[in-house]
């Protein structure tokens, strides 16, 4: 895979231990927090604080739009155009709560709610000023000319104007807006640090390999300059002219689901959409039944080549000078052999993927075992979580029987898992057994990265709480078998849409700097602005808010198995993930914090009505690119 898949590179120089420890640590945990493996399971309510970061591989951006519905209608046109690519609509305007919703983390959130009578703002995509249109009763807008606005940023003026820039690089727009963010927000929590409070502005990245990244050469100054002004401004305004933490419509009048969802038809198998499981068999309270009954080979380039295939061969010498076995029974005789410590999990993982044994670093792994974690922690872990891991991994040939269809380029297709076929899919990731997925040169070169290999490599904290999560996720599953479905839809738009000459009036929209979008967002559709191969960073050293989403949601970085880069012109959309884990922090202050129970009502056809569309943001070298026509086109096409 080339450079640009590298989505997971080091932020910051990690710094290898003087030596690997193998013992069972007698240490405790530093922060006295539940224990992980062996302690009571507890859900705790309290607030967590979510500093935002303008760093590593991915935007950071949150948005939470209003009851999306786009992986749960007909199935027959669960691929089919729409308007927009993460097109969302409601049908009343009922509100629920959400059992156990944790207190609100300050990062940005948006909610746009469901299309209303009343006139809305016009959209213009030409440069040239709009002739007219009405605004919303939500907010007062002045003109960028009226004397409040231009008193507020006298001085802001001066600055922007030295030089011929508003924002050098990405970070001089951001900093500035920390400070107007600050005041703006009106943080109750007087020992919160500055790093703490919440931005109102979407953080760049670090990274420009995997983001896509557009010049700004061939933009005129004059364009700059005369839209610098006007921008600043109004922002300005926004930040100054108002003491409470939102703006727009208040968010208990937009709609929610399953209240406003439409109702569902029967889930049945049609050309566009891949079920896995029996349908007529699907109950409320029972695990569903994987179908076909028996495994089903697929080892072409339509489908995933799965571990358990008979064609999956692993070479071998032999008295004759040469041979081949099966790759499944050397990955079940390692796997079997059971494990005392961390090395002898690398010597499992490394037995049928020897061409690797030099490259690959279980360092993260071997801190976590040794250092991280209680006895009694260490001890459960190799005792309980890692053989019934196993077990679920090697449960493959009769768990996922289907070929599961690759969600590849400007194709529409939906897949639908259960929620156990994805804990056995993720057990074969954490194991690194899938084949032709540790190399940037191969088949899967425009895939993300599956196999978990690069989650134990370094010594960074990250690595050990991102351990920690995904632990938790595999101490609950194999606890307790999960009950509902998943459903990965691939949604591309095309033709685009003409948004100059379109008439629809744009949406209700609440604008807020506080809360997070799992929490504040529930029952909206959930946007993940992030990376054009899913899961950004997941499994490398990223952690910012795509890999925290699916960190705490694990059942997302499934999607990365089937998932083809996206295009401009594409999203996906995962509907009926479940959190298993509560957390604190960003990036380099992540930390897992405990198990959570998630409550969220299920549709009918077993999913929790947790919806989430995932959508690349692009990387801008001028913060005023981003308000050039053609790429305000593109953002709404992706929206």
């Amino acid at each position: 895979m080339d450079d640009t898949m590298d989505s997971q590179r080091s932020v910051t120089a990690e710094v290898k231990p003087d030596g690997v420890k193998n013992d069972v640590p007698q240490t405790k945990l530093p922060d006295g927090k539940d224990e992980l493996f062996c302690g009571p399971q507890k859900y705790d309510t309290a607030k967590d604080s979510v500093p935002t970061e303008n760093t590593q591989d991915d935007i950071a951006s949150q948005n939470s739009m209003d009851c999306g519905s786009a992986g749960g209608l007909d199935e027959s046109g669960l691929a089919g155009s729409r308007s927009n690519t993460a097109q969302t609509h409601c049908s009343n305007g009922q509100k629920s709560k959400r059992p156990s919703s944790p207190g609100p983390h300050p990062v940005k959130t948006t909610c746009v709610g469901a299309h209303s009578q009343n006139p809305k703002l016009t959209l213009c995509l030409s440069i040239s000023p709009m002739k007219g249109g009405s605004t919303p009763s939500d907010v007062e807008m002045l003109s960028p000319d009226s004397p409040i606005c231009k008193t507020m940023l006298i001085n802001n003026s001066a600055d922007k104007d030295h030089g011929g820039s508003a924002c050098a690089d990405d970070s001089g727009f951001a900093k500035a807006q920390v400070v107007e963010s600050q005041q703006f927000v009106n943080d109750s929590d007087s020992g919160s640090s500055a790093k703490e409070r919440a931005h109102l502005v979407a953080m760049g990245t670090e990274d420009a390999e995997v983001a896509e990244c557009s010049g700004s050469s061939n933009m005129s100054q004059d364009l700059l300059r005369s839209q610098t002004g006007a921008i600043f401004e109004s922002i300005s305004f926004a930040l100054h002219n108002t003491d409470k933490g939102w703006l727009g419509t208040p968010i208990d009048e937009l709609n929610r689901m399953p209240q406003c969802a439409p109702p569902l038809l029967h889930l049945k198998v049609v050309p566009n959409h891949t079920v896995a499981v029996r349908t007529d068999l699907l109950r409320e309270g029972d695990v569903p039944v994987p179908y076909p009954t028996k495994f089903k080979d697929a080892w072409d380039d339509m489908s995933v080549k799965m571990p358990c295939s008979e064609k999956n061969l692993f070479p071998m010498e032999t008295e004759d000078g040469g041979g081949v076995q099966s790759r499944w029974d050397l990955i079940r005789t390692a796997l079997r052999g059971g494990f005392k410590s961390s090395l002898d999990v690398r010597d499992a993982i490394l037995r049928y993927n020897t061409t690797h044994a030099k490259k690959w670093d279980f360092t993260a792994l071997n801190l976590l075992c040794t250092e991280c974690l209680e006895h009694c922690e260490a001890q459960h872990l190799f005792e309980v979580i890692l053989p019934d891991m196993v077990d679920l991994a090697l449960r493959a040939p009769c768990l996922c029987t289907m070929p599961i269809p690759l969600l590849k380029c400007r194709a529409n297709h939906s897949l639908t898992l259960s929620q156990e076929q994805i804990a056995c899919l993720l057990a074969n990731a954490f194991f690194c057994t899938f084949p032709r997925r540790n190399s940037r040169k191969s088949e899967y070169c425009n895939y993300p990265e599956i196999n978990f290999y690069r989650l134990f490599e370094g010594s960074s904290p990250r690595k050990i709480e991102k351990l920690k999560t995904l632990l938790c996720y595999f101490r609950r599953v194999t606890q307790n078998k999960p009950k509902g479905l998943v459903t990965f839809t691939r949604q591309t738009l095309n033709p685009p849409s003409n948004w100059e000459s379109c008439q629809t009036q744009l949406t209700r929209l609440h604008i807020t700097c506080e809360g997070t979008i799992e929490d504040d967002g529930y029952g909206m559709l959930q946007v993940d602005f992030a990376n054009r191969f899913v899961g950004g960073g997941v499994t490398g050293h990223g952690l910012v808010q795509e890999e925290i989403r699916f960190l705490i949601n694990p059942e997302l970085i499934v999607s990365r198995l089937f998932t083809e880069a996206l295009e401009y012109n594409e999203c996906l959309i995962i509907t009926g993930t479940e959190q298993y884990s509560k957390y604190s922090g960003y990036a380099e202050s992540y930390k897992w914090k405990e198990s959570y129970k998630d409550e969220t009502p299920r549709d009918d056809w077993q999913r929790r009505c947790t919806e989430i569309v995932a959508i690349d943001a692009l990387k801008y070298r001028h913060f005023l690119e981003q308000f050039l026509p053609e790429k305000m086109s593109r953002e709404l096409n992706k929206r």
